[in-house]
């Protein structure tokens, strides 16, 4: 699983946050290795120049072996927290999404059926 981050004009100590960014992922996703094969980590501060609460993003996109990328978004006071929110997004997005797939793939199909009579 291949870990990008991204980061704006306003995001400081980039090769520090990289290293806590790819840690933190690992970790947090290493069930899913086998389905994901890249998470790419957008952080931005909306306003940089101007102080606010709330102006820090994170977006998350997943790109999945058999289905399509998904991207999740969360903002927060501070960097931490945007990262965190937007993490525990995905993390059920991906543990409702595979675990759709999985549980379609183990279902029997009714057009398979050989036992079905016909008439």
């Amino acid at each position: 699983m291949q870990i990008q981050l991204n980061t704006s004009n306003g995001i400081e100590n980039k090769d520090t946050l990289d290293r806590w960014a790819d840690t933190e992922i690992r970790q947090l996703f290493s069930r899913f290795a086998a389905d994901v094969t890249r998470i790419e980590i957008h952080l931005s501060d909306e306003n940089h120049a101007a102080g606010g609460a709330g102006d820090k993003r994170c977006v998350m996109e997943a790109r999945l072996v058999h289905l399509q990328p998904m991207a999740v978004t969360h903002d927060a006071d501070n960097i931490d927290d945007a990262f965190r929110g937007a993490a525990e997004k995905l993390k059920r997005a991906l543990d409702s999404a595979i675990g759709r797939m999985n549980s379609h793939r183990d279902r029997q199909s009714i057009r398979k059926d050989d036992g079905a009579v016909v008439e």
